[in-house]
């Protein structure tokens, strides 16, 4: 039809969203033209410094501080990515670093304060292990997504040239996190994640998957680690598209979850959600109702950690598509 939006979107190519992009699965009412990013990191920045997108991916705590700033889109409780927190985050074993209290006074590095991984895990420290996250002194080596984000005084950046795992290997940090969010990002100027392995050093939290597990039960905060953002003029201009775009989601979910509860992926993804069904059902819930326990949690730690200025309620944060 002559008034269907044409909308530029950006997400990444997940097992369910292959059919979405593919154009099997239709979003009705909308022209989509699907916009290949990689890394899909590339299209959160973009996204958030320039509006690029009508509609995008994003990391949640990017999104989080954004919105709180008044960037012109909004959420839909389409999350397409989760994982746990408790593991990743490792110490140097000289530093007398038995539990996350023990960080207060220490050195920690992280890519970005406003990393989710960190946002997360520093989350969970403070709530569960009682850690004041204003005693640690956080060492950062990239910019943060959102560029008008104001940082702590506790957070400082590593000396030029110097990378986390540098850092870590001759005792300048005492703790960091591992991966992408850390001393062992893939890209870092020099150690990675050769570095990292090399040093061979240990988790702070033992046993994190029984943990994570236990943690699950008592709370039922299941971490999400990727939304959907769509530009509010959209919105505002066709109301439809929330729930069209949410429909289309799950439309796309379903053959996913069928291959899943088979055990027949082989990715790492697919390994890791079928791992997690018989702990949280189904491992890439959306819409607002089976998540509202997991984005209380997050908009609870941004403003803990002083990544949005007030608290952010519900409405000001999603769209319910199952009400527009």
């Amino acid at each position: 039809m002559a008034d269907e939006p044409h909308l530029k979107i950006a997400i990444a190519d997940y097992g369910h969203t292959r059919t979405l992009k593919s154009g099997e699965v239709r979003i009705r009412g909308v022209k989509p033209e699907f916009v290949q990013v990689a890394p899909i990191i590339g299209a959160f920045r973009r996204m958030v410094r320039d509006v690029e997108f009508d509609v995008c991916e994003m990391a949640p705590t990017t999104y989080m501080i954004a919105r709180a700033l008044g960037a012109p889109f909004m959420a839909i409780p389409v999350f397409v990515m989760r994982r746990f927190h408790h593991s990743g985050f490792v110490v140097r074993p000289e530093a007398g670093i038995k539990v996350p209290k023990d960080l207060e006074g220490k050195k920690v590095g992280v890519r970005a304060y406003s990393v989710t991984t960190g946002v997360w895990t520093r989350g969970i420290f403070v709530n569960e292990y009682g850690l004041d996250s204003s005693k640690v002194t956080w060492v950062v080596d990239d910019e943060e997504h959102v560029t008008a984000l104001k940082l702590p005084p506790n957070v400082v950046h590593a000396p030029a040239g110097k990378s986390l795992a540098e850092m870590m290997s001759a005792g300048e940090l005492q703790a960091g996190f591992t991966g992408n969010a850390g001393i062992g990002r893939a890209g870092s100027p020099t150690g990675g994640w050769k570095a990292v392995e090399q040093q061979n050093y240990p988790e702070l939290i033992e046993n994190p998957e029984k943990t994570e597990a236990d943690w699950f039960k008592r709370t039922g905060i299941y971490p999400i680690h990727g939304l959907i953002v769509v530009r509010t003029e959209v919105l505002w201009k066709h109301p439809s598209v929330a729930r069209a775009l949410y429909d289309a989601f799950v439309a796309a979910k379903v053959p996913y979850m069928v291959k899943l509860k088979r055990g027949s992926g082989d990715s790492a993804d697919d390994k890791k959600y079928h791992s997690l069904i018989p702990l949280v059902g189904d491992p890439l819930p959306y819409g607002m109702k089976p998540n509202l326990t997991s984005i209380q949690a997050m908009l609870t730690y941004g403003l803990q950690q002083n990544l949005i200025p007030k608290p952010m309620t519900l409405e000001e944060a999603f769209v319910d598509p199952e009400k527009v």
